[in-house]
């Protein structure tokens, strides 16, 4: 038996769409292409049946296998009329199969590879059932035997219910004529509905090169992650206005931006749909009411709000009919709400939230440790950042083609954002932050010009922006002044005129350089020292996962002792490399280490201070990552951050060399004395770290003792650091 197989994927992390194109047969295959006519298709997630066109190229007679949760009644309902024709017309044979309650059941979770394997080999009859069900469990002792025995019993169990709990479907004759229902869209640009829209579609190779005209240049417009509403989710958080006490963590910690707190006038409350409310207990939002809307269509339910809410006002639920209605009050919010001034500090953990997330919807994964700091970051600057990205998970999440979820305020103002190379992003930012400063320094030299011509309330609003022009606190609005002013003043001048035109420059950019631990400490190293060495005005952002996340998990120069990894299957044998220290000995260096699961307070006060400075400043982000093979699950990676603080594993700093400079200690040693009792705790909740005893038990103990004993000697440097200034 020969076999062949294509793998066609879609843009995003891990639960993005794969197409697996698979042929089998008796004599070698020389097939160079996909296939168009196909004998079984299968879909795993139900969703997928609105979004795509499953059926395109099944044969007369195929197969069709559907993981579901609906009955056949609800088929009839939920089943689009072109899936239905599809059905009908080429008498195809239709199961069900409901892997994600087999999944739930086993322990699994959404993790249904092996039930729809079995499912297939059931069906398809490309080998005898048996042998089938002996090569799967053989494939489950290879790749999961490491894990342990319980992890091989619920995939063993899996390939079991795989192969005899499907169920055929007997649908009516009438499905042939399925008519279409024809549903009142909402609005979206012409790039979406033309280019986008096709891709996200999987049928991006029938768009023809004239609808392309007008985009040669590959950029992609900004906001458009938000039309695609994809609707992934069986499950998402459920929101009780009697129990919210309006501390915003919920919004704080979600990876993707879809749950979010509302303010509201009393009159906008009133005229909202029905069963939009306000939190009873919230007083956070002080003179506007607070509500928190949940986007059903682009939650991934991971969970994180829900493990996060002290007050236990969130509750997952299934995504049913009643639920998605619920979207009424999220696009009443994004519609119909008015944006509002601020009521609190942005620099706070609730004033934040009342800010908007510039980055929305993007393409991590569900429960993702790295997108909540971008987030926040668009949510403290983001009206003015400019980003340069290293290649690596931000890339993808963060440009997902063809959507682009960094986003616009009401007013049009977002990050602009590009990616490089992986080695050379560093530069890459270093070089975008001196072509704006050169414009910057020239456009100084004309207002001082300007003022011969200007009036005396120009002249005013011109110095006091020359004054300020390095300073990000109040940029936007000295700048909007000083445009104002213009517009009224600047016809026939030519040196005003002049500065009108390059306006965009007035306020001043806050240059962040972001990307993950293998671009930052191992191949783009000596690039982003090379950058910090500068003493130039601009801000690197490591999202640490401690592996290349993004090209499958290898060791990098971040990993810690123990950790198995590609290129370390048995352990790491040394210790992780301390950036943060390397990039204070500089001595000039603002530097930051921060983790928002176990100081979300300390976090802002890293970013706001490495922001506001005047020099170079790098803060390093502690990120649980799939990779890792947290034991709790993803939607407890906050939780995983405070064990990592609490046991010791990771330190919470600043260095801040303005305090040097005025006199005062420049390093704060954030987080408190280690539980050292809790280190090894830590360790085995992960599978990173947990696989090794099973792997290599003679030399797993050792090891882990170098991690813990590493750890320790680090927290001691830090603390003989901080003394050393007190002296």
């Amino acid at each position: 038996m020969y076999a062949q197989a294509y793998f066609a994927y879609d843009s995003k992390k891990s639960g993005g769409v794969t197409i697996s194109h698979l042929r089998f047969g008796k004599n070698p295959i020389d097939m160079p292409y996909l296939i168009d006519a196909a004998d079984y298709i299968a879909c795993h997630r139900q969703s997928y049946v609105k979004r795509f066109d499953i059926l395109r190229g099944i044969k007369d007679g195929g197969t069709f296998m559907l993981n579901c949760t609906w009955t056949d009644e609800e088929l009839d309902k939920e089943l689009p009329a072109k899936i239905k024709r599809a059905i009908a017309k080429n008498h195809v044979k239709f199961y069900t199969l409901n892997g994600d309650a087999i999944g739930q059941k086993l322990g699994l979770g959404t993790r249904i590879n092996m039930v729809m394997q079995a499912a297939f080999f059931a069906l398809a009859k490309i080998i005898p059932v048996e042998d089938a069900v002996k090569y799967l469990k053989d494939s489950i002792i290879k790749n999961y035997g490491k894990k342990g025995q319980k992890v091989v019993d619920m995939n063993n169990g899996a390939v079991d219910a795989g192969i005899k709990e499907f169920h055929e479907v007997n649908y009516p004759a009438s499905w042939a004529d399925a008519k279409d229902e024809v549903v009142e869209g909402r609005p979206v640009p012409e790039y979406f509905e033309k280019v986008a829209a096709p891709m996200l579609g999987q049928v991006g190779d029938d768009l023809k090169v004239s609808d392309f005209v007008g985009r040669e240049d590959g950029t992609m417009p900004s906001g458009t992650a938000k039309f695609e509403k994809a609707g992934p989710a069986l499950h998402v958080p459920a929101w009780d206005a009697e129990k919210c006490v309006g501390c915003m963590q919920c919004s704080f910690v979600c990876p993707h931006a879809t749950i979010r707190p509302v303010l509201t006038t009393a009159e906008e409350l009133a005229a909202a749909p029905e069963g939009f409310k306000a939190a009873a207990k919230a007083k956070s939002g002080k003179e506007y009411n607070v509500t928190i809307v949940v986007d059903q269509l682009d939650c991934l339910e991971c969970g994180s709000c829900v493990n996060v809410c002290p007050a236990k006002a969130l509750t997952m639920v299934p995504n049913d009919d009643k639920e998605r209605a619920k979207m009424d009050f999220w696009y009443y919010a994004q519609d119909k709400v008015a944006p509002k001034a601020n009521p609190q500090n942005k620099k706070t953990v609730i004033g934040s939230q009342f800010e908007q997330p510039l980055l929305e919807f993007s393409g991590a994964c569900a429960g993702c440790g790295e997108t909540p700091y971008v987030k926040l970051l668009t949510q403290l600057f983001g009206d003015r950042m400019m980003i340069a990205n290293a290649t690596g998970c931000s890339s993808i999440w963060g440009a997902s083609a063809p959507v682009s979820p960094y986003t616009t305020n009401a007013k049009g103002h977002g990050p602009s954002w590009a990616n490089s190379l992986f080695e050379d992003a560093a530069e890459f930012g270093l070089g975008m932050f001196m072509g704006v400063d050169k414009v910057r320094k020239d456009l100084a030299d004309e207002v001082e010009a300007a003022k011969a011509v200007a009036s005396d309330e120009l002249q005013a609003a011109l110095s006091d922006w020359v004054a300020n022009m390095y300073e990000g606190e109040g940029s936007r609005e000295r700048a909007d002044k000083v445009v104002a002013l213009l517009e009224k003043e600047a016809a026939g001048k030519p040196v005003l005129e002049d500065i009108l035109e390059k306006k965009q420059y007035l306020v001043k950019r806050s240059h962040w350089i972001i990307g993950g631990d293998g671009w930052s400490y191992d191949i783009g190293y000596g690039g982003v020292d090379h950058v910090l060495a500068q003493d130039q005005d601009v801000n690197v952002l490591v999202l640490d996962t401690e592996v290349y996340s993004n090209t499958g998990g290898q060791s990098s120069k971040a990993t810690p002792s123990a950790a198995v990894a590609q290129f370390a299957a048995s352990g790491k044998r040394t210790k992780k490399k301390d950036l943060g220290m390397m990039a204070i000995s500089y001595g000039y260096v603002y530097v930051a280490q921060v983790a928002m699961g176990a100081d979300k307070n300390q976090l802002l006060k890293a970013m706001t201070e490495a922001e506001a400075y005047h020099g170079p400043s790098l803060v390093i982000c502690y990120a649980p990552c799939i990779n890792h093979g947290i034991r709790k699950g993803m939607g407890k990676s906050q939780t995983e951050e405070q064990l990592a603080v609490q046991c010791g594993y990771w330190d919470l700093f600043r260095y801040n060399p303005d305090l040097k400079e005025a006199g005062k200690n420049p390093f704060s040693l954030d987080s408190k004395e280690p539980d050292y009792s809790k280190f090894q705790e830590f360790l085995q909740g992960e599978v990173r770290y947990a696989s090794l005893k099973k792997g290599f038990p003679e030399q797993a103990e050792a090891l882990y003792a170098k991690t813990e004993s590493d750890a320790k000697a680090r927290r001691q440097s830090y603390v003989r650091f901080q003394k050393g200034f007190e002296a």
